[in-house]
């Protein structure tokens, strides 16, 4: 009974799986059917609107075309007006002479006729019949103003509906992942000049290989890309790939996608570790700032204990170090005057960068690196498990690189933003101004152990980028001057 319920109930379940699959292609069946319907109808509106935009061009272009052969009709007509006005007068002035010739032939006077034969000499040289150019300015002929529409017209008659756009392709060599930027290249498999844009999708991916079907994350678009190359800026590398894709677009439709592309984007991504910093710094986001009042409350609970039942106040110092589990967790992992955080991801290997900007009127900090076992009163840069460059704003302005207790003043500009390079594999630690990449300072050591980032505040505040890659200016710069440290020999070291 139990077996054949069961039975049953798997029926029962592929059923109800099975009828819901056709109340979705139900769905999607009248979603297509009204579709069809609407797109069918703006393709004929669009189909018409084009026809119509022929149509006007067609009637703009006979309407100058009439107007210049009216302008040749005035033009010919006025010269060859000109040239019978001129002809008609001389005929007259001609006719008049010859009268007069003949007049003069029945003198017989001697010196009237002598007189009257040189009037007719001196008239006949300046008559105007003699001085006409026998040939029309202008011909009847108006055949040079004709079109030859007999190509247009096979085109015309050729006319065809567009097809769709065949896949772009996208080879990941082509690409460039550079910079916090991602370059995509593309070409079409045939020569079309109908292509009017391009549409890029891309999505961020924990995945290797070949891009899933469904992921995580949502697809981003980029529209109306009118070349075959397009750069994506302005991101943030907190993934470790990014799959690409392209598909062409002309008057009448988008065609398919191309084959994804998946493109490497790793980059160091790491936040600070707000449970174990020092109870004088706030932690929020990518930000921490100095907060005087940050383990007041608690100090007055722990001196009210260590107050009960007998006299006299404790040194604020000791109330500061006296540890409380139970209230304080990990908050208790600095203290005293270590006003620390660390980053909440270590390094072993490779190579990493991040940038730190200190807020305005920032008194005191230091950024760098150190082991995880940095003790609870240490300051950065004051063991042999700390490396750190310090910046000091109170009362005199220093700036300095610090290890093992040792200090070295730097003579360059402080900048507002620094940016950190750590190369775990060639054993090196190097700080740049962020925006100019200008080197400040190199430390050269071997790391015999992980390390995380590291940071001390006091008096003011820093703000944190990660999900950087290691810039393009500061891996050539790495590759061209590797070794360019040697200033700052006094502080290279051997950590073990």
């Amino acid at each position: 009974m139990d077996s054949q319920k069961e039975a049953l109930q798997r029926i029962i379940t592929t059923l109800a799986n099975k009828n819901e699959e056709l109340h979705n292609f139900i769905e999607t069946l009248s979603h297509s059917l009204a579709g069809v319907q609407v797109n069918s109808t703006q393709v004929v509106s669009d189909l018409e609107e084009e026809f119509d935009t022929l149509f006007s061009i067609l009637d703009e272009m006979k309407e100058s075309m009439t107007n210049t052969i009216k302008q040749e009709q005035v033009r010919k007509s006025h010269e060859l007006q000109n040239q019978l006005t001129q002809s008609t007068n001389a005929l007259e002035s001609a006719e008049e002479l010859l009268e007069f010739a003949n007049n003069a032939l029945d003198i017989k006077d001697d010196d009237e006729f002598a007189k009257a034969a040189k009037q007719i000499k001196d008239r006949v040289t300046m008559a105007p019949a003699f001085r006409l150019t026998m040939k029309p300015k202008a011909t009847d002929s108006m055949t040079h103003l004709m079109v030859d529409f007999s190509q247009e017209r096979q085109l015309l008659q050729n006319l065809i509906f567009l097809p769709v756009p065949r896949a772009p392709e996208i080879d990941a060599q082509d690409c460039l992942v550079v910079d916090n930027t991602v370059t995509v290249v593309w070409r079409m498999p045939a020569e079309d000049n109908k292509i009017d844009h391009y549409i890029l999708e891309y999505r961020k991916t924990n995945h290797e290989g070949l891009p899933r079907v469904k992921d995580e994350r949502a697809w981003e678009v980029v529209d109306n890309i009118k070349t075959t190359e397009y750069t994506l800026t302005g991101l943030r590398f907190d993934s470790k790939y990014m799959n690409v894709r392209v598909r062409a677009c002309n008057k009448a439709a988008a065609g398919d996608y191309s084959d994804p592309v998946t493109l490497e984007t790793r980059a160091f991504i790491f936040s600070f570790e707000s449970a174990s910093s020092h109870l004088n710094l706030k932690v929020e986001d990518g930000s921490v700032e100095w907060d005087p009042q940050g383990g007041k409350g608690l100090e007055s609970k722990i001196k009210g204990k260590e107050n009960k039942g007998r006299s006299g106040t404790p040194s604020p110092k000791r109330a500061s170090t006296v540890r409380s589990p139970a209230v304080r967790g990990g908050r208790d992992r600095f203290t005293g005057e270590s006003y620390t955080v660390l980053g909440d991801m270590s390094m072993d290997c490779g190579q990493h960068y991040w940038e730190v900007r200190a807020l305005k009127d920032c008194k005191s900090y230091s950024i760098g690196v150190a082991f995880k076992n940095l003790g609870k009163f240490d300051q950065l840069g004051k063991t042999n498990t700390s490396w750190c460059i310090h910046v000091n704003n109170w009362l005199q302005t220093s700036f300095a690189a610090k290890h093992n207790n040792k200090a070295k003043s730097l003579d360059v500009t402080m900048p507002e933003q620094i940016g950190v390079y750590c190369d775990l594999d060639g054993g090196q630690l190097s700080f740049y101004n962020a925006e100019s990449k200008q080197l400040l300072h190199t430390f050269k050591t071997k790391f015999g152990q992980p390390v995380v980032p590291a940071f001390m505040v006091w008096c003011g505040g820093l703000t944190l980028a990660t999900g950087l890659q290691v810039p393009s200016a500061v891996r050539s710069f790495q590759k061209t001057e590797n070794g360019i440290g040697g200033s700052s020999s006094s502080l290279n070291s051997m950590a073990q």
